[in-house]
Order: structure tokens, then C-alpha cells, then sequence
């Protein structure tokens, strides 16, 4: 059915529009990086011994689902690109994408603030994050 669409030039994706993707698989794979190395980055070892059994788990256990969520969306992008821009369930993949970005623009500047250079460097850089994957949502038409 799809092909039949294209056939038609009723669904289309663009170099641009598959860049930004391919751009947002990067970003992610970078923060799959990143939290991986928060127990040395952040001392987990020795942070996380003052909390209790449960919250130290919890803290590692939220991690490595978040790090698990950034893997799969950084896979989705580089691999089912054409499926995120030719159906609607891909759009609303890409959607649901941008939101979890800007989602995260706003928890940063609510629990640590835009008062230093690396938290207004974060906050710019989740928004980032939330226009990679808005703009190929909006150029989509289906």
C-alpha cells in the first residue's frame, strides 16, 4: 500500500527530513553514552551509598531503562526512517520523540534551574533534541 502512496506522490521523504532523523538517532546514541557513564561521572559508587537500598536501586534501575529508551528510539531513527514519515504511527512516533525532548527542556530549568552555563547548556541542548524530531513531524503528511 505503501508503495502504491509513493507511486502516487502522496507520501514523500526528503533528504532533509531524513537527515533530521538520522540526526536525532545520533543524539540519542549520545545520551545512551552519556548515561552510561554516570557512575563515573557522578561517583554513584560512593553518592548513591548514603540513600537507602531501595532509592539507590531505583536511581540505577530509572537509568538504565532511561539509557534502554534512548537506545530504542536512537534504532527506530536510523533504521525505519521511511516507516517514521510514511505512516501515521510514525508520525506519532516522531511526535512522541520531540515531546520526551521538550519534556526534559522543561524538568531541567524546574530541578536545577538556568542559573549555571551546563544547566542553560542542557536545557538548549533538550530543546535541540525536541526540534530534531518535531520539524520531520510537521513535514509529514500523510
Amino acid at each position: 500500500m505503501l508503495d502504491a502512496l509513493r507511486l502516487k506522490g502522496c507520501v514523500t521523504m526528503n533528504s532533509f527530513t531524513d537527515t533530521m532523523i538520522f540526526v536525532g538517532g545520533v543524539f540519542n546514541l549520545g545520551f545512551v553514552i552519556f548515561h552510561l557513564m554516570f557512575w563515573r561521572l557522578f561517583r554513584w559508587r560512593e553518592d548513591l551509598a548514603s540513600l537507602t537500598l531501595i532509592n539507590r536501586s531505583v536511581m540505577q534501575i530509572l537509568n538504565l531503562c532511561v539509557t534502554f529508551v534512548f537506545l530504542a528510539m536512537a534504532y527506530v531513527s536510523f533504521f525505519h526512517r521511511p516507516e517514521l514519515v510514511q505512516t501515521s504511527l510514525g508520525k506519532t512516533i516522531l511526535v512522541a520523540f520531540s515531546l520526551f525532548w521538550f519534556l526534559r527542556m522543561v524538568e531541567q530549568v524546574v530541578f536545577f534551574g538556568v542559573k549555571t552555563k551546563v544547566s542553560a547548556t542542557f536545557t538548549l541542548v533538550f530543546l535541540v533534541g525536541g526540534v530534531v524530531y518535531l520539524v520531520p513531524a510537521l513535514q509529514t503528511r500523510l
